[in-house]
């Protein structure tokens, strides 16, 4: 017998019909199931850039979405504004006596959900929320002290180690949705609200060939899958296809957790646990967000850190931004995520490095810059990459330990393949010169109808001289 006759499934960083956690309970425990998803104006209107890709993206997964329930005879609900009203006022208009949806780690999104909960209770409406966007969440991996980890390794071999007591498969096991399907609500189709009436724009998102939806996400995993074994020896390099292409499929949750660390744990080649290991840093950052909150908030993790007195150069740090450093790997990098949206896992260390460690800027302002551009973004991996970078995290990089960006530039760009997608006006030089253009001879540059000056960028900085400098600035406050 079910629990409620009618059940309302608000759909957020989850956009799939498959393996759903909250989907599948509710329609498991209900006679008829709602589904809706809400463009919040809360988060919506504090975008400045109304060509935002990751709406784009956003909206054609919904798009993807909606068309699956209506070919199942349902529909996806979908609104624009204020969520936290929206959400409660929906539940009543349908007389729903549950709402069910899948949890979110960051402080607002708890924030967001505590309030809606407390709405719906005082109209007698019941909420249920569920782990779906991680493998482990909370308090299932507690040190021995049954405190939380800070070091990841530790927290990796907890993680390893729950996977392979878990003999029964349960932390991996999907939710079979299909199993209650005719418990979705019967309803006539809609129409979506057209992504012009969201106050946004179409974007090159088309262009770039990033497949959206649960169709792309299906595509992108079975490519990788035929590459996963050799992950671990390509994922360095950016103009190898080496890496799964992913990461915004797992921030809008249009492919499943479970079903990735489950591929990739039925696998024993280094590859594929490089990879799954890759997707325990995931769980580390996210874990770290709900147990330390305060990184939401722009804290360093270790608080003696908290107050580095960067000199914090406005016309470097725009150098930086536009990829006109005069470091070419540096510079295709932050072309590559303005042009796109996304960029390379090594890049986005080199880069931070750079900006924090050669360049002198606070942190927090690459860590801001990232989360306007990518698609991919995530509070949780972009603060914890940042902080790693920066030596203010947990587990993070040691602050004498910096990235020298041409080194950097001929280990995992050697022949300047990536440098010169990005770079084109570097295309002339050979693949020894491609790293450190300013060392050209100027009679080389002469013969090949080259300048550095007037062709591309001097090096805005010294990165010898900016190394003694980011070594006495972090010596001050140790």
């Amino acid at each position: 017998m079910s629990a409620y006759l009618k059940s309302l499934v608000w759909f957020r960083r989850d956009l799939r019909d498959f393996d759903h956690a909250a989907l599948y309970h509710a329609l498991k425990s209900s006679h008829a199931v709602y589904c809706a998803f809400v463009f919040d104006t809360d988060i919506l209107d504090k975008l400045t850039d109304k060509a935002d890709r990751r709406v784009e993206f956003i909206w054609e997964s919904v798009r993807e979405l909606k068309s699956a329930l209506q070919a199942k005879g349902s529909d996806l609900t979908v609104l624009y504004g204020k969520v936290s009203a929206l959400i409660p006022a929906l539940a009543k208009q349908l007389g729903v006596q549950a709402v069910f949806t899948n949890r979110d780690y960051e402080p607002a999104a708890i924030e967001r959900d505590t309030q809606v909960a407390a709405t719906l209770s005082s109209g007698g409406i019941a909420f249920h929320d569920f782990k779906d966007q991680v493998i482990f969440e909370k308090d299932e991996i507690l040190s021995q002290a049954g405190k939380s980890y800070t070091v990841f390794t530790p927290y990796k071999n907890a993680h390893l180690k729950k996977l392979a007591e878990d003999l029964e498969g349960f932390y991996l096991k999907p939710y079979h949705v299909d199993h209650y399907i005719e418990h979705l609500a019967k309803i006539p189709p809609t129409q979506l609200i057209p992504l012009e009436e969201l106050g946004f724009q179409r974007t090159n998102l088309q262009a770039l060939q990033l497949p959206t939806g649960m169709s792309g996400g299906k595509t992108l995993f079975e490519n990788f899958e035929e590459r996963m074994s050799r992950y671990k020896d390509a994922r360095d390099f950016p103009a190898v296809k080496g890496v799964s292409y992913l990461s915004a499929h797992l921030r809008f949750g249009t492919v499943s957790i479970r079903h990735l660390a489950r591929q990739a744990a039925s696998r024993v080649d280094t590859g594929s646990q490089a990879w799954l290991n890759e997707l325990i840093w995931r769980d580390f950052y996210f874990q770290i967000l709900y147990h330390h909150p305060q990184v939401a908030e722009g804290h360093a993790f270790k608080p003696e850190y908290a107050h580095i007195p960067f000199p914090n150069d406005v016309t470097l740090f725009q150098a930086w931004c536009e990829g006109r450093t005069g470091y070419p790997l540096v510079d295709a990098a932050m072309r590559q995520l303005n042009q796109t949206g996304w960029m390379h896992n090594r890049l986005r260390m080199v880069t931070a490095s750079f900006l924090i460690k050669d360049l002198l800027v606070d942190w927090h302002w690459g860590e801001r810059y990232f989360a306007e551009k990518l698609i991919d973004f995530d509070l949780s991996a972009n603060n914890g990459g940042w902080q790693w970078a920066a030596s203010t995290g947990c587990d993070a990089q040691p602050y004498f330990r910096i990235f020298n960006p041409i080194a950097q530039s001929k280990k995992f760009d050697s022949h300047g393949k990536f440098i010169r997608k990005y770079v084109p006006e570097l295309a002339l030089l050979n693949d020894a010169e491609i790293h450190a253009p300013w060392q050209i001879p100027s009679q080389r540059q002469r013969k090949i109808g080259f300048s550095v000056e007037k062709d591309y960028f001097s090096p805005i900085v010294d990165h010898t001289i900016q190394h003694a400098m980011a070594l006495n600035l972090y010596k001050k406050i140790n």
